[in-house]
């Protein structure tokens, strides 16, 4: 019977189980897969080598009945506690169970919550547990998943991982145990979950286009701007079609210069480039002329790619003007004209055979320069796809989601969460050239029913400000990133909208995200727990007791930096994060400060951000920045930049005292701004700050 099962599966669904080898049943054994379909339990039954119980909901057990007549079970009645020992007591006596510890098909793509009974089953049979991931199951006409495309016989994967035994730690009652094991047996499904979905993922992002095409419908919309949208179909037929012009102006191999706003322009521009194995440098154009003549060198750029339209509506004539004197630019107008007719027949052809890239290409990115000269970040789109794959482990989204992006490209957390994360997952998303439109930003969600937003904690505290309260009514989530969350725009979100935001933390050099708050693990204040595939490790600073520096290594590790004068360095095999963080006991990380943002005075260090954060409670404003300069006498000073206008050392310092803070946080100097500089992340211009105190810049620049 199983034997007839696997090959009618096999020719039907073409399955393929992937680390089947490792299906091993020496010692209590539980199988626990995800649950995606009702012929979850059919796949297993037919491709586990050897006879196991499965546990079966009561219910779910009557209304199965005549097919549970020829298979090993046992039913259960979730609520009933004596049906945990019965469960206990049949892997003690050596049988392997199939146990699906979400107890319910999902509805929502991702792994549902694990109860604390599975914990009780962990620890009192010592079992060695074995997830089992199914891919592809979820889009068949027997999943429960809402807003899909769905089909009779979609493609299916069953990955299959190592065993692994969890031993919760001692001195803990019995109920922080069984809840300890159940957290962990979620993390190892999530683990196993991105494992699963990496397989083969070190391919080019625009075969990934065309395999998001083929499962969600060529005709699917999948990008809106203000201009209009744009299927599947439309984005790789253009995307070959542009290509057919760019192709014969672009003379070798080096990486080209894009300089675009947010919008579908910009996209298929990209994806031309991935299809043509070109490597796409993605320019900052709100950084300012001389530091996009920087970051072009850098990157060895020969053309850079713009728009005339763009140029005119965003008034960068002085960079296009230095741009244009030692590079050569292209003006996606000019190549939209040049596209013949022989030219469109082409990318036609090349869709119809669903024509892939040329190699796996990569993107290079440019580092924020918020303490430092901005460094070229080489990201593989294996980094980038692994990224996109960890996110998806922890966080649910669906075909029925719509994202806004309004975090340009250049910005890592734009471009992999906000763009690509969408597109390549069957996610409408609307591009927005600018997040700094915080009336109409609102608006657009409004109109648009959004359901994902992303945005810094600056940006989101002005569209919060700005909007109605039923604005963001069909808001699913708001992740926010870039910079530290305070608990005033939390506050504001949750009481004006009822909504939460979920901090997340990462780097350019991480493709971009490491960490991130979900529904399912959240606490306010930090930045969440690592996610899947993450290795990461403490290094302790001298003068600092808490945390240490974070390193990490993992998939969606760059693999490494162009400098200027030296070129292409690759990554080291840990990445330093340049950041103080803490851990609880629970694994929720805490970000203490940069590394880079502490001064040592007299010898003592003092994190620049908890001077802001008095800075902060003495004024009653968040818009203070503080900088660190060298003192002969002192080794450094501190100056402190605000826009509270009646600031004064004297009324820091009297809070100061009152507070019984260590007088060495007393900054040197008290500077009052009517605003402070910011970068295009909506970051602080640390580096503005530092060049106006040394005279290199005038206040007003």
């Amino acid at each position: 019977m199983r034997t007839i099962i696997r090959v009618l599966f096999q020719v039907l669904f073409k399955t393929k189980v992937i680390g089947q080898a490792r299906f091993q049943f020496s010692g209590p054994s539980i199988i626990m897969p995800n649950h995606v379909s009702f012929l979850d339990a059919i796949f297993l039954y037919a491709y586990l080598p050897r006879e196991v119980c499965f546990v079966v909901n009561t219910t779910i057990a009557v209304k199965f009945a005549f097919l549970l007549k020829w298979v090993n079970h046992i039913a259960v009645d979730p609520l009933n506690p004596y049906s945990l020992k019965k469960i206990a007591s049949i892997i003690k006596a050596g049988q392997p169970i199939v146990l699906f510890p979400e107890g319910r098909i999902t509805t929502t793509g991702t792994l549902m919550k694990i109860y604390s009974g599975i914990g009780f089953i962990a620890i009192k049979t010592g079992a060695l547990i074995q997830p089992v991931i199914f891919l592809g199951l979820e889009r068949s006409l027997l999943s429960r998943l809402s807003g899909i495309k769905r089909e009779w016989f979609p493609e299916v994967s069953i990955y299959v991982a190592e065993r692994m035994q969890l031993v919760a730690a001692p001195g803990k009652s019995f109920r922080l145990q069984k809840k300890e094991i159940s957290d962990r047996i979620l993390a190892l499904l999530q683990l196993t979950m991105f494992q699963a979905r990496q397989q083969d993922e070190c391919t080019n992002l625009f075969d990934k286009l065309l395999d998001a095409g083929r499962i969600h419908g060529m005709g699917k919309n999948i990008v809106e701007d203000i201009g209009g949208h744009i299927n599947y179909r439309q984005v790789i037929i253009n995307s070959f079609a542009l290509g057919t012009t760019l192709r014969p102006q672009l003379e070798d191999d080096s990486p080209v210069g894009v300089l675009l706003p947010n919008s579908i322009g910009h996209l298929v521009t990209l994806f031309s480039l991935f299809a043509m194995g070109k490597i796409p440098a993605v320019l900052n154009f709100s950084a300012g002329t001389e530091n996009n003549e920087d970051c072009a060198k850098t990157a060895g750029v020969k053309v850079v790619l713009t728009s005339r339209e763009f140029i005119a509506k965003g008034h960068f004539e002085e960079l296009e003007g230095r741009l244009s004197s030692q590079f050569k630019l292209i003006y996606l107008e000019d190549c939209k004209q040049q596209i013949t007719l022989n030219n469109k027949i082409q990318a036609l052809f090349n869709y119809l055979v669903r024509q892939k890239a040329i190699s796996d290409g990569a993107i290079i990115l440019f580092t924020s320069g918020s303490e430092s000269k901005p460094k070229g970040v080489v990201l593989k789109h294996c980094n980038i796809l692994a990224n996109i794959n960890q996110i998806g482990s922890v966080i649910d989204f669906t075909s029925r989601d719509k994202m806004l992006n309004v975090l340009p490209m250049f910005h890592s957390f734009g471009l992999t969460a906000g763009t690509l994360l969408p597109i390549l997952n069957g996610v409408e998303v609307f591009l927005y050239p600018t997040p700094l439109h915080f009336k109409v930003i609102p608006e657009i969600a409004y109109d648009r029913n959004i359901t994902l937003l992303l945005g810094t904690p600056t940006f989101l505290h002005g569209y919060a400000k700005q909007a109605h309260h039923y604005d963001f009514y069909s808001m699913r989530y708001v992740l926010a990133g870039g910079e530290k969350l305070n608990d005033e725009v939390r506050k504001l979100w949750q009481e004006k909208f009822g909504l939460r935001i979920f901090e997340g933390y990462g780097t350019t050099e991480t493709s971009p995200v490491l960490s991130l708050n979900t529904p399912m693990f959240t606490k306010a204040g930090t930045v969440g727990k690592f996610l899947p595939a993450i290795e990461w490790r403490l290094e302790k600073i001298q003068g600092i007791e808490e945390g240490g520096t974070l390193l990490v290594k993992g998939p969606n590790i760059m693999a490494g930096y162009l400098l200027p004068e030296q070129g292409f360095v690759p990554a080291p095999e840990w990445y330093d994060c340049g950041d103080v963080i803490s851990l609880d006991e629970a694994d929720f990380i805490s970000i203490r400060s940069r590394v880079k943002r502490f001064a040592k005075i007299s010898g003592e260090m003092v994190s620049l951000d908890a001077v802001e954060k008095t800075a902060e409670s003495c004024f009653g404003i968040n818009s203070n920045a503080a900088i660190n300069l060298p003192d002969v006498k002192r080794g450094e000073r501190i100056i402190l930049y605000t826009t509270y206008q009646k600031a004064t050392k004297q009324l820091l310092r009297d809070f100061i005292a009152q507070t019984r803070q260590s007088m060495l946080a007393m900054p040197a100097e008290i500077i009052v701004v009517d605003k402070l500089p910011l970068l295009g992340s909506g970051k602080t211009d640390y580096v503005t700050l530092k060049r106006y105190k040394t005279g290199e810049v005038g206040e007003d620049a």
